[in-house]
This record gives structure tokens, C-alpha cells and sequence, in this order.
């Protein structure tokens, strides 16, 4: 214990003494963690860069709540009770991010969780490389200007919803406090290739292990092991001073993975503690890490696709999700091996509405409102009869931030969230839960 105190001063005196003589430190082709990275999708794309010596810049992230938050369910079948909930504090979150621009275009960036709900210590997010430029082969200008390579352990460019989540302490981007119900997010180790063939046009392929950890064996608990292969593109354009528009497309499968953690590869939890949960559990252990979320559970086979929609009219700014999902999940069968059955195929389909109304100077104040379904074969706990039941959950949430200075958020929203269709025997049968939570943010 005395060993890792002494570690810790150490590695905090370290990045404390780094910070100090790069405080001013320019990282190029990068989203900033504070008010200046919102409605910032993939990383700019500029064709010049600043770069003159090696920099380094440490940078982070904290959240924390109040929350105040009721639940309910049927128990006149299923008998099952409900976490006693009162208002009170949630655990602190936060981020530590180390940036360092290592060479004209070349950036590399370190991702660290200090604290969140499933981890109370630190741990490696991921690490990756970003390369805008080539100064090793006379810098090119034909890849300066139209593309762009992402190598290491990072999060896939899948969708657009993630550039408005919370990452754990990072709440920064998120007009709201919830995520996603089905919350498209995990970190695998790949590569990203984009193209900018013209002015506000993005393509991109990328191609993982599939896994949210390393891997190089044939199979994963006998399971059969294959790349995630994604495709995105998106149209984004600020059409004059007043109007901007944004369209993307995005694509993912996985013909058979060992394990898939698209919609299960957030560690961090959800900001909604104990909801919908059994009296006594422990709140951060799996799955009541994630409570007000729903993982399908595409575990072995995934097909997604998601539609987004941006508009921002000076400050009126609208976001919209559609997404659809189907998978399959291995089974053993009489000969003792793993195989995809047809009974096990089911589909899901997530809509999401954002409408915010941002202003004061530097639009330092919102409100705004958000709605999100989730639809379809949910999961194999609502399967009855060798058939899976079509069941939904709906959420709404309504709220206001304020921005005190770019580095701060102070957030207000009302939640309510309903289970409907799913089966008496289950504790989200007659299920919801509502109430109000404070969320305050700093970021650097």
C-alpha cells in the first residue's frame, strides 16, 4: 500500500512539473476538453501545422452529482423488489488525458480513467496515434491535405452520438446527464483510414480486433474470432454564419466475434445510480454498473447501422439519431460445439431527438429538451415460449446548463424513463423511474 502511495506522488509531482512548462503547449487536429470541443465531431483537419518542438499537455476531466431519483415497479407476479433509493451524492468521476504532438501532423494521445462507478481506481483507457502528416517522406501534399490515419487502442468512429456522450468524467460535450439507452461505445484496438475529398465531406474505413481487450488466439472460449469492420461518412457544412448542417452515415459488423462490446464496452457505468436494480446489490459491480442503459447483447454477431442529423440556426440546434441493430449469439448444440441458431436472431431499432436553444454571449446558457426510444427483440431475459418479445423503453429528459467560464458546466434535468411490454415475471415489469439530478462539470 505504502509502495503505490509513493508511486502515485510520484507520477502526480511528474505530470504536475510537465503541465507547468507546457501549459501553453498548441496540440494540432485536436477537440478540446472544455465549452470550445462542443459540437466538435472527429478531429479538425487542418492543412498547416504549429509544430516546432515536441509538446506535451496534460489535461482532465471531473463530474460530479446530486441525484434525487424514485422507482417503481409491478411485484404482484414476479415478486421482485426494487434498491431503496434517497436523494444523495454520486461518486466523483474523472479523466486524465495526456496530448503530445510529437512531430509536424503526428499526435499521440493517452486516456485515463482516475475514478468512475465500476472502477473506483485508475486505469488505461486506451492510447492512440493520429497522423495528418507524413514528415518522414518529405510530407506529401496530397496527404496533407486528404487524409488522415488512426492507429492504437481507441474509441471506433462509429455513429455521432458519441461526440455528445459523457466519458465517465468528461460530462463537458453532454447537454444532458444520460447517455443512450443503447449506448454505442467501446474502445478496441485497430486502425482508422479517412479521406477529405473536398471541402465538408469525411469517409472513412476502419477495421479492429473486435475485442475490447487484446487478443491473438484463433478462438475466445472456443468462440471463433473475427474483425469489426466499419464504414462512416458525413457531410458537414457551415453554409453562412447563421446555418450549420451535418449528415453522417455509419456502418459496423462482425461475421463472429469472441465477445462484441459495441453496446457493453463502457466501464465506466451509468450516471443513473441504482435504478431498476434489486434491493441490497452492489451498485457498481455487472451489471448494476450500467443501470438505465440496455445492452441487446449482440455478443457473438453484430450488423449496425446509425443515422445522424446536426442543424445548428444561430442558437437553436437540433440532433437526431436512427439507429438499427441485429445479431445472433452463439449456442452449443448436441455435438457440444458452438453455432449460430436461428431462434437466437433478433433485431432492435434506438430513435433520439435533441432540441436545445443555446444563448447569452458565447452561449454560455441552454435549455433544451431530449427523447429517446429503444424498440424491438431486446434480450433473451424477455424470451417466453422460445420467442422473443417485442418490448420498448422510452425516456425524456428536460434540462438546463449554464457556463460559467469555458472550463465550467453546472447542469439541472428532470428524467423519466418507462419499461413497456416487457413480461410480468421480470423487474422491469410496470417499471420506471423519474426524479431530478444536479450535475456540475470541470474540464481542462
Amino acid at each position: 500500500m505504502k509502495t503505490k502511495s509513493l508511486c502515485s506522488k510520484l507520477v502526480a509531482i511528474a505530470i504536475a512539473s510537465v503541465w507547468a512548462t507546457n501549459v501553453h503547449a498548441q496540440i494540432d487536429n485536436w477537440r478540446a476538453y472544455t465549452q470550445k470541443g462542443i459540437n466538435v465531431f472527429e478531429a479538425p483537419k487542418d492543412k498547416t501545422s504549429t509544430f516546432e518542438k515536441t509538446y506535451v499537455r496534460v489535461g482532465g476531466s471531473f463530474a460530479q452529482q446530486f441525484q434525487s431519483l424514485d422507482h417503481e415497479n409491478d411485484t404482484s407476479m414476479s415478486g421482485l423488489g426494487l434498491y431503496d433509493l434517497a436523494p444523495g451524492f454520486n461518486l466523483a468521476t474523472a479523466n486524465l488525458n495526456i496530448d503530445v504532438q510529437m512531430a509536424p501532423g503526428i499526435r499521440m494521445a493517452l486516456e485515463n480513467y482516475m475514478s468512475s462507478r465500476h472502477h473506483t481506481e485508475f486505469w488505461v483507457k486506451g492510447g492512440y496515434i493520429q497522423i495528418d502528416q507524413l514528415p518522414m517522406f518529405g510530407n506529401p501534399q496530397w496527404f496533407t491535405d486528404m487524409f488522415r490515419v488512426k492507429i492504437g487502442h481507441f474509441q471506433p468512429n462509429y455513429g455521432d452520438q458519441q461526440f455528445r456522450r459523457t466519458d465517465n468524467g468528461n460530462a463537458m460535450y453532454n447537454p444532458f446527464v444520460g447517455n443512450y439507452i443503447m449506448d454505442a461505445f467501446t474502445t478496441e484496438q485497430g486502425a482508422e483510414v479517412y479521406a477529405f475529398p473536398t471541402e465538408g465531406v469525411m469517409v472513412m474505413l476502419g477495421m479492429t480486433n473486435g475485442l475490447i481487450n487484446g487478443g491473438v488466439a484463433e478462438a475466445v472460449d472456443g468462440k471463433e474470432r473475427k474483425p469489426s469492420l466499419y464504414l462512416k461518412a458525413a457531410y458537414d457544412k457551415q453554409i453562412n454564419d447563421d446555418l450549420r448542417t451535418r449528415l453522417a452515415v455509419s456502418f459496423v459488423n462482425n461475421a463472429n466475434s469472441g465477445r462484441n462490446t459495441l453496446y457493453g464496452g463502457d466501464r465506466t457505468g451509468s450516471r443513473f445510480y441504482g435504478v431498476m436494480v434489486p434491493p441490497g446489490a452492489a451498485l457498481g459491480e455487472s451489471p448494476n454498473f450500467t443501470s438505465g442503459r440496455w445492452n441487446p447483447g449482440f455478443t457473438n454477431q453484430l450488423t449496425a447501422t446509425q443515422i445522424n442529423a446536426f442543424l445548428k440556426f444561430k442558437g437553436l440546434e437540433f440532433f437526431g439519431t436512427f439507429e438499427t441493430a441485429s445479431g445472433n449469439n452463439l449456442v452449443k448444440n448436441k455435438e457440444n460445439k458452438w453455432e449460430f441458431a436461428d431462434s437466437n436472431a433478433r433485431s432492435v431499432n434506438q430513435l433520439g431527438a435533441e432540441l436545445l436553444y443555446r444563448f447569452l454571449e458565447n452561449e454560455q446558457m441552454y435549455v433544451g429538451g431530449k427523447y429517446n426510444m429503444l424498440s424491438g427483440e431486446l434480450s433473451g431475459a424477455f424470451k417466453e415460449n422460445g420467442s422473443f418479445m417485442e418490448s420498448s423503453i422510452s425516456r425524456i429528459e428536460v434540462g438546463a446548463g449554464w457556463f460559467p467560464i469555458e472550463n465550467l458546466l453546472l447542469k439541472f434535468i428532470y428524467v423519466q424513463q418507462k419499461y413497456n411490454d416487457v413480461p410480468n415475471t421480470s423487474i422491469y415489469y410496470g417499471g420506471m423511474f423519474s426524479g431530478a439530478m444536479i450535475e456540475a462539470v470541470a474540464s481542462f
